[in-house]
């Protein structure tokens, strides 16, 4: 048995097609989105109705983690497969991606957080990402500047002698828990950007606002208050917190397609068309490199 997970910028349509292939043979959907994790804001991290593994966990106060994150989806992924089913794993968080699917083992906590803190803090995440790409450009690679508890903890890190980085890449090697086929949506940049538009104007229409203000009505930890466009939807008029998201996620899209062209092995495929027709070009990918059986056959990874 396998896993399938799927990656791509943001609106792409990951859950579409997770939801697809889930129709088409007997799986369980894993998230690996971040915020998703978080119950509150179905509108705003664009929850859908069918059932998901990971999805609505942990409420707005818990300081959610990549570690605490990915002992969860390993015992997620290891019940799937012990019932017979392939895992599907969708997800736009890229380390979460990587905690699901492979044992990513961060180095702990020295301390020392202040310091870092207060630079950000006072001259910016661009900042403070530039001395983190000085002083462990590695990890700078993995973080957005926009990040700013990542940011903070990679140079705490890098001030001690260590990093927030893996040595090597384990996601990409053979070391995977289970052997792991990687599709990326790759959807063209004109394309992408429309549908981010129609996402965020049909988020404000099912009452996003509403949503923010009530979560931020209540206590919200550092983590969860990352979570793009919430203070937007929160604070500011409609409109223009309506046209500040879409350039945000923009942005965020770029930046995980720059993390899909860093995965070794991964299986591009063209995300332009409904979802059903790119779940049927996945499974067919699955077969014949035989991450799933042919019809009436038996899966075995070469």
């Amino acid at each position: 048995m396998a896993v399938i997970a799927i990656f791509g910028p943001s609106a792409s349509g990951k859950t579409a097609v997770a939801e697809a292939l889930a129709e088409r043979i007997p799986a369980e959907l894993v998230s690996a989105d971040a915020m998703q994790a978080y119950r509150g804001l179905p509108i705003l991290t664009n929850q859908s109705s069918a059932p998901a593994r990971l999805v609505g966990i942990w409420p707005l106060n818990h300081e959610g983690s990549v570690g605490e994150y990915g002992a969860l989806a390993h015992a997620a992924i290891d019940e799937i497969l012990a019932a017979g089913r392939t895992p599907i794993v969708a997800g736009g968080t890229g380390l979460y991606l990587r905690a699901a699917l492979a044992d990513l083992r961060l180095p702990p906590r020295p301390g020392g957080r202040e310091p870092w803190g207060q630079l950000y803090d006072e001259r910016g995440g661009g900042a403070a990402h530039e001395r983190l790409a000085e002083l462990d450009p590695a990890a700078a690679a993995l973080v957005h500047p926009n990040d700013r508890r990542r940011v903070v903890r990679a140079l705490e890190l890098a001030a001690a002698g260590e990093s927030l980085a893996p040595e090597r890449d384990r996601l990409w090697s053979e070391e995977t828990r289970h052997p792991t086929l990687v599709v990326g949506l790759d959807v063209p940049r004109e394309e992408l950007g429309r549908r981010i538009e129609l996402r965020t104007a049909a988020m404000f229409e099912a009452g996003v606002v509403e949503e923010a203000q009530r979560a931020l009505a209540g206590p919200v930890s550092e983590t969860a208050r990352k979570t793009l466009g919430l203070e937007e939807a929160a604070s500011l008029p409609p409109e223009e917190a309506r046209a500040a998201i879409v350039v945000r996620t923009r942005r965020y899209a770029a930046y995980q397609r720059k993390w899909m062209r860093r995965i070794p092995g991964l299986v591009t495929v063209r995300a332009d068309r409904p979802a059903g027709e790119i779940a049927d070009d996945v499974l067919d990918v699955a077969r014949t490199r035989q991450y799933l059986p042919a019809a009436g056959g038996r899966a075995a990874r070469s």
